[in-house]
């Protein structure tokens, strides 16, 4: 598989070298997230809380359950669960567990909620490709960088003949998922009079022969 390239920066699947940045990249893409603020709701904590949390999931779930994608100035990264592997396996949840209790503290039952939750909307089945978490720092958001971030999994998907699924919690992502050939399919609450949460589907389209 190819890279994308952008004027500032190259799209490539991520080394393990790249999992720091990665994280802190997340963090900060989802500080200002109503889904977050509402799971994580100290402003003032929440990036801190962020960056443990999404360093955890990349070294627990990467590459065994996920593949990191990231672009190259560090500005990006897209997480994707393989289709037929999108649930993670219990032993895996419990091996972060540690690390999610010194994240969500006192609020842990809220995100254990929140994930079943996300589990039970999830759809079984055709096997799919899961865009589990995509985010571009604040400074760089609006310049195409979320498209090409997608990129390389979507053609796969395309060229597979294999369709994708996500959630979105702000109509700003939605719009961009629907430039990229997902469609709205439904919306759920998050627990505890939480966000609204989109569920986004995309078939894949078919190439020129």
């Amino acid at each position: 598989m190819g890279y994308v390239n952008l004027p500032n920066s190259r799209v490539r699947q991520a080394t393990e070298s790249d999992h720091e940045a990665a994280a802190e990249c997340l963090a900060l893409a989802f500080a200002d997230d109503p889904a977050w603020a509402h799971l994580l709701p100290n402003a003032e904590t929440r990036a801190e809380q962020l960056l443990g949390y999404f360093a955890a999931e990349i070294a627990n779930l990467v590459p065994e359950h996920r593949e990191l994608w990231v672009a190259d100035d560090g500005c990006g990264a897209a997480i994707w669960g393989r289709p037929g592997r999108w649930r993670v396996p219990m032993r895996h949840e419990l091996r972060a567990a540690r690390a999610m209790a010194r994240v969500f503290g006192r609020l842990l039952p809220l995100a254990l909620w929140a994930q079943l939750r996300l589990e039970r909307h999830h759809p079984r089945g055709p096997a799919h490709w899961y865009l589990h978490y995509l985010g571009v720092e604040p400074r760089r958001q609006g310049r195409g960088l979320g498209g090409a971030l997608m990129a390389p999994v979507l053609e796969r998907c395309d060229g597979e003949g294999v369709p994708a699924y996500l959630e979105s919690s702000t109509e700003r992502n939605r719009v961009l998922y629907e430039r990229n050939g997902f469609d709205l399919t439904g919306t759920f609450a998050m627990p505890m009079s939480g966000p609204p949460i989109r569920e986004m589907w995309r078939n894949p389209k078919e190439l020129p022969r």
